[in-house]
């Protein structure tokens, strides 16, 4: 084969000659691209107004021809220009497929153009060929400008997008109800109106390094939601069919470090703050050093003492008032032993054997709780009274002896 020819300053001048004629035939070649656009795809005229088409193909084609035999060290408008629809295109919807082959297909048009510009005169059709790397470079490059910005504008978008639906399902939880934001809710997030939806929240340690929940917790009949909180984790369950929580309970257990509240089941997205609301209070039954992720129809003793903390404080101070003045182990000695009892349905072996004790012990401890509470574990209201008791002194802080 011969030696390639070099391009000459020559190659250069017939190049931008070719190029200033062939932009007087920028609209000519416009209507060809659309037609042979359309023609590829329909998209192209469901996305775009013909008339606005038309006008951003002219103005790329016409900086696209112009740059093309500019001097090296110009200003890349083309590029910016490329940019532009790049971002453009992504806020319009048009898939990022048919926005390369739109500016390819362009650059074949301009290209196919050039050559025919030259007729029969074969050395300006040589000098034009010396050019092909500089045209196909150029077209390169548009073509990966407008993918990067796409690209970048479709992160922005989606990420724009995700912090809009996160503000929606936020005031939800934060208790809004107008039906213009439930119905946004519904559409951007794909959850029913009227679905059944529990609450679930999650108290986590920033020192522990775990993987976030919402990658571990999947199950059939649910659907989580996840939202960070500054101490907490918050997720909204959509239920499906007579999904419910004794499913949930058990697909959560072992999977989320404790410890956690669950709401009952509730209906349709306006329950949501109320749903929250009753998730964190079940949590606030969870004792200190808890693991435990707890349901709140579960806990309904515990709940209406940590609701109501001034309350708590007297059923502690009138009924465990004898055995604040004891030394702290004897004192948990005796509540441990009462705890383990009501566990046990009021069995004394059965509370023995969880104690790693006789059974004997067992009751001469309930009796001695007995006489320093003056209460008497037989009669249901007293009972009660040492149950609910026993709650407030482990979920709210004791009172001051000095005090009582």
């Amino acid at each position: 084969m011969g030696r390639r020819r070099r391009r000459t300053g020559d190659d250069w001048k017939v190049l931008a000659q070719a190029c200033a004629t062939l932009l007087e035939r920028v609209p000519e070649l416009v209507d060809e691209h659309l037609r042979e656009l359309h023609a590829y795809e329909p998209a192209y005229g469901r996305i775009l107004p013909y008339d606005q088409h038309w006008q951003e193909a002219q103005e790329a084609m016409r900086i696209g021809i112009e740059m093309i035999s500019a001097p090296r060290n110009s200003p890349r408008r083309d590029l910016e220009h490329a940019d532009e629809m790049g971002r453009r295109r992504a806020a319009q919807g048009m898939p990022l497929e048919l926005v390369v082959h739109a500016y390819r297909h362009a650059g074949h048009l301009v290209w196919d153009a050039l050559i025919e510009s030259a007729g029969t005169d074969t050395g300006q059709l040589a000098a034009l060929m010396q050019s092909a790397t500089t045209v196909w470079s150029a077209v390169d490059a548009q073509a990966d400008t407008v993918s990067e910005a796409y690209r970048a504008a479709e992160l922005e978008l989606r990420r724009r997008t995700d912090e809009q639906l996160q503000a929606l399902l936020d005031a939800l939880l934060q208790g809004q109800r107008s039906p213009e934001l439930v119905s946004r809710a519904a559409a951007g997030l794909d959850l029913p109106e009227q679905g059944r939806y529990a609450v679930v929240v999650l108290r986590y340690d920033r020192r522990e390094e775990r993987e976030p929940f919402h990658r571990q917790v999947q199950g059939e009949g649910v659907r989580f939601l996840w939202r960070m909180g500054a101490d907490c984790e918050l997720g909204v369950v959509a239920l499906a069919g007579d999904t419910g929580l004794d499913a949930l309970s058990e697909l959560l257990d072992g999977r989320c470090p404790g410890p956690g509240g669950i709401s009952p089941v509730v209906v349709g997205l306006t329950e949501l703050g109320r749903a929250r609301r009753l998730a964190e209070l079940a949590l606030r039954t969870c004792p200190p050093g808890s693991r435990e992720i707890v349901r709140l129809d579960r806990r309904m003793a515990g709940a209406l003492v940590v609701s109501q903390p001034e309350m708590a404080g007297l059923l502690v101070s009138d009924v465990l008032g004898g055995l604040l003045e004891l030394d702290p182990a004897d004192r948990a000695v005796l509540l441990e032993t009462l705890d383990a009892w009501l566990d046990c349905e009021g069995s004394a072996g059965r509370a023995a054997g969880r104690l790693y004790c006789h059974r004997n012990t067992v009751f001469n401890r309930l009796r001695r709780l007995e006489q320093l509470t003056s209460r008497s574990l037989s009669r249901p209201r007293d009972l009660t009274e040492m149950t609910l008791a026993l709650d407030a002194f482990r979920l709210t802080p004791p009172p001051d002896p000095r005090t009582v």
